[in-house]
């Protein structure tokens, strides 16, 4: 069987990048700004801090493009410094871990929606991110990672320098916190 490279749909693009082309740089923001913004929005939970690491990692992305090889999809590239940056604003704000102990809890059931309930889905959906943001920095950066970003313990131990039981932990008392939380919210 043939090995086959992986092409991404944005190569052309971010060749012109890596020429100097503004025009091009412009493209690739519009493109990926977004969901980047989101994905640090998500981790830092502070909008004005999220618009930073968005800044900043456009700007390290295109101060560092020589070091894309393209093996995977520029916006997977883009999105590891993204987070990694979003970790780093964490780090500064003295990230705390809580202290490891073991605690689990049981999954929570999902109910099936119907049709005609886009009002109370969207206002769900609000008042589930909210709750987010109000948990604990550690708390929320894994089940961010794990949860929405779709990472695994060990790569999120990798990433965060904790062990994978930390992890595992972490996430755990994160979905029992956040459970509470959107209880105490009405969901």
């Amino acid at each position: 069987m043939e090995a086959v490279a992986y092409v991404d749909i944005n190569a052309p693009l971010v060749e012109r990048c890596r020429l100097g082309d503004r025009r091009a740089q412009a493209e690739i923001y519009k493109r990926y700004a977004k969901a980047m913004f989101n994905a640090s929005l998500r981790i830092t939970g502070d909008y004005a801090e999220a618009e930073d690491v968005l800044q900043e990692s456009f700007l390290s992305a295109f101060r560092e493009l020589h070091t894309y090889k393209g093996d995977s999809s520029f916006g997977s590239w883009l999105k590891r410094i993204v987070i990694n940056k979003s970790i780093n604003c964490l780090r500064n704000r003295r990230l705390q871990l809580v202290p490891l102990a073991e605690q689990h809890d049981g999954a929570a059931s999902e109910e099936a929606l119907t049709p005609g309930e886009q009002d109370d889905v969207q206002w769900r959906a609000d008042v589930l991110r909210r709750c987010i943001q109000e948990l604990p920095d550690g708390y929320r950066l894994v089940l961010t990672l794990y949860l929405l970003e779709g990472y695994d313990h060990g790569e999120i131990a990798s990433i965060m320098g904790i062990t994978e039981s930390t992890s595992k932990s972490q996430y755990s008392r994160a979905r029992k916190k956040l459970l509470d939380l959107a209880r105490e919210q009405g969901l």
